[in-house]
């Protein structure tokens, strides 16, 4: 009996100290990505204005990045705050710990060289080496065309800096060990010509995120089984509870019956007055940003439709609102 009670404390001694082991492993050793490349952008006036399209309007970096304004549809973005960053996202909204923008006007970037913010942006790997969760989209961005990175760097270069200290974003156990898991190398695709309507909408949904908000998610992390299905839920700042919509081809739960046209002037509407529609407190509002996707080129809209008739039909009735409790 002693034997056998000697050789489950060895047992259990052994295993202590493997889990110590992987845990400082995963501390200290990752994220282990190579250095950032020796990168100079020519910040011309074109690349900035391309850039300044993707940032608004397609994968919508000003989103996250900046202060919107939630008393209005859609939380058009609120003026005097671009991109300085400081909005919060914590365990309210189903995330594994409290995560906050970066501040990505040139107040907040300059120490970066083009070639740390290139590696941030398509890795998810900070300055310092520290990993970032993907709430920042970065496994989507490593798969754009550089140049299109490039020119987003070149635009957010040319941002009125503003001054904001951005608290320190903090992931829970065991979320703050398997963040250093996360980022990965950067696997680039060139930007298709816009004539290859498929190709071009496969790329341009990747850009814009689309499979991210619209599949249901578990700590965070999409469900990849349901991609495009919708039904992951949002936590409006009023307590209401919104949930994405199906973008699959299913007639009756997602878009299957959507005309192109039907699809394209789903965006357009907002591009007059949608940020001018007051919403109060427990009224139906929504985090899609349908303001900034309002002005995303109508090829491009139409490229991004071609490119979701092709993914799998899956059905999946979403309720889209539910009212805060009283």
């Amino acid at each position: 009996m002693k034997n056998a009670l000697k050789f489950v404390g060895y047992a259990v001694a052994i295993l202590v100290v493997a889990i110590a082991g992987l845990l400082i492993y995963l501390k200290t050793a990752l994220p282990n990505l190579a250095k950032a490349e020796d990168l100079k952008i020519e910040y011309t006036p074109e690349r900035v204005e391309r850039g300044k399209y993707l940032a608004h309007h397609v994968s919508v970096c000003m989103d996250c990045h900046s202060t919107r304004d939630w008393s209005k549809f859609s939380g058009p973005l609120k003026p005097g705050t671009l991109g300085m960053g400081s909005e919060r996202f914590d365990q309210n909204v189903g995330l594994p710990g409290v995560y906050y923008s970066k501040n990505i006007t040139p107040e907040g970037i300059s120490r970066y060289t083009d070639g740390e913010l290139f590696r941030t942006i398509t890795t998810g790997v900070s300055k310092e080496g520290k990993a970032l969760f993907p709430l920042m989209p970065f496994t989507y961005y490593g798969r754009m065309d550089p140049d299109d990175i490039y020119s987003i760097i070149a635009y957010v270069r040319s941002l009125q800096p503003i001054k904001n200290e951005v608290p320190e974003s903090v992931s829970d156990f065991p979320m703050n060990f398997i963040i250093n898991t996360i980022p990965k190398k950067a696997d680039p695709h060139p930007r298709p010509d816009t004539t290859d309507l498929l190709a071009y909408g496969a790329y341009m949904t990747n850009a814009s995120g689309c499979r991210e908000c619209h599949t249901r998610a578990e700590k965070g992390q999409i469900v990849e089984e349901f991609a495009f299905s919708g039904g992951r839920e949002f936590k409006m700042p009023d307590g209401s509870m919104i949930r994405s919509s199906n973008l699959t081809q299913d007639p009756k739960t997602g878009i299957g019956k959507w005309t192109e046209e039907q699809f394209i002037q789903r965006f357009k509407i907002f591009a007059d007055s949608g940020a001018a529609v007051p919403v109060k407190p427990g009224e139906f509002n929504t985090i899609m940003p349908w303001t900034m996707y309002a002005d995303m080129k109508k090829k491009d809209l139409a490229a991004i439709f071609t490119y979701l008739k092709t993914v799998k039909e899956i059905s999946n009735e979403v309720e889209k609102f539910t009212p805060a409790p009283k």
